[in-house]
């Protein structure tokens, strides 16, 4: 099942119905229950604030976890890049029947590799039956075309396979990488206290003061959400290096 962060745009709406809640509820409590004294309210103003530095630096902490997440998915779409490219050159080291089979063989891989970050279906802790697939003919092609000789080219050969069999399982980890649920849980109950204190400090009912903080921590969920998750949203990572070994593999 596909978790609620995977789809940022309900992120943004879950958030900020919580949060705004939470608010009206703050100032619920302090109309009816208990009304916030003048002695009180410098202390009530204290632990507010403190309670934002904590939750601005909270989404800080998990903000900067997603990045670097987005920074290693692009990172090893590009060494899949690399690997697969040096492979397809590394094919002409084989006898001509074997180097064309493999080159077919890796043209046909890198587009599945393509639709990969393009589709984004990916389960956590399931590789597709037909990644597998290829990579088994990929290896059996290039083992095929240097038994029974066991040369440094072979060695060559075979080693540029290993290495584009070892680059698509560093993408899966990195894609299955994110940021951990507990984080997530942290940053939704500091949202709620703030804005429960927000609402009970106030002196008055103000619709603006109570919108506000829930708008822009709501925002801040919506773009974690959307750079750490691989799968869909307004941040997409565009394989533009497999895209252009795909199409120099064709010239």
């Amino acid at each position: 099942m596909t978790r609620i962060v995977d789809s940022p745009f309900l992120v943004l709406i879950v958030a900020f119905f919580v949060q705004s809640v939470t608010a009206y509820l703050g100032d619920v409590l302090r109309r009816t229950v208990k009304p916030v004294g003048t002695q009180a309210r410098a202390d009530l103003d204290t632990v507010l604030t403190a309670t934002l530095t904590l939750f601005a630096l909270i989404i800080g902490f998990s903000f900067s976890m997603a990045v670097s997440r987005y920074d290693l998915r692009k990172n090893q779409e590009e060494a899949e890049a690399n690997a697969i490219g040096t492979e397809f050159l590394r094919a002409d080291l084989l006898p001509a029947e074997g180097a064309e089979n493999t080159r077919k063989l890796l043209r046909g891989y890198i587009d599945q590799r393509v639709a990969f970050y393009s589709s984004g279906a990916v389960t956590p802790g399931v590789v597709k039956p037909e990644t597998g697939k290829a990579q088994s003919e990929l290896w059996s092609s290039v083992v095929q075309a240097t038994k029974g000789q066991p040369t440094p080219i072979a060695a060559l050969v075979l080693s540029g396979m290993n290495d584009i069999i070892n680059a698509e399982g560093y993408t899966q980890a990195a894609w299955w990488n994110r940021i951990p649920l507990a984080a997530w849980a942290l940053m939704g109950i500091m949202a709620v206290v703030c804005n429960m204190l927000l609402g009970y400090r106030e002196r008055r009912t103000n619709a603006l003061v109570l919108t506000v903080l829930p708008m822009i921590a709501s925002i801040a969920f919506f773009l974690i959400s959307d750079i750490d998750s691989p799968y869909g949203g307004v941040v997409r990572l565009v394989p533009y290096n497999l895209i252009a070994v795909s199409a120099s593999m064709r010239q």
